[in-house]
């Protein structure tokens, strides 16, 4: 079912056995094996690039908003976020971690603003 999903870029039965062996035994790879770990497919330069230009046009996309438009699965979506962009969820918005000083000014006086807009007739 992995090789209809994923095609060439999904591990072999036989290379998942052999990782498996060594995880069991808790052994590190050898010279023979030079390979840790499981590929990692999803944190490609490119999709890293797709889901950067896509949080500049809608910060307001979902994790799952963005699995769906990449098609790239959901936790992978969220560490690229978190991991590569400083970014996490706040309300419904994908934002950076720390905002500078006038972003945080920004921030206050449309706060401040917005019950002074409301006509209440």
């Amino acid at each position: 079912m992995l090789k209809e999903v994923y095609g060439n870029e999904c591990s072999s039965r036989t290379q998942v056995y052999k990782w498996f062996k060594l995880f069991k035994e808790e052994r590190e790879t050898t010279e023979e094996d030079p390979h840790p770990g499981p590929p990692s497919t999803s944190k490609k330069e490119e999709n890293i690039e797709e889901i950067s230009k896509l949080i500049r046009e809608d910060r307001r996309l979902s994790i799952r908003g963005l699995a769906e438009k990449t098609g790239i699965d959901k936790e992978c979506v969220r560490q690229i976020l978190h991991e590569s962009f400083n970014m996490r969820k706040v309300c419904a918005e994908m934002m950076p971690k720390l905002l500078t000083p006038e972003q945080k000014e920004s921030r206050m006086k449309i706060c401040v603003d917005i019950p002074n807009n409301i006509d209440i007739s």
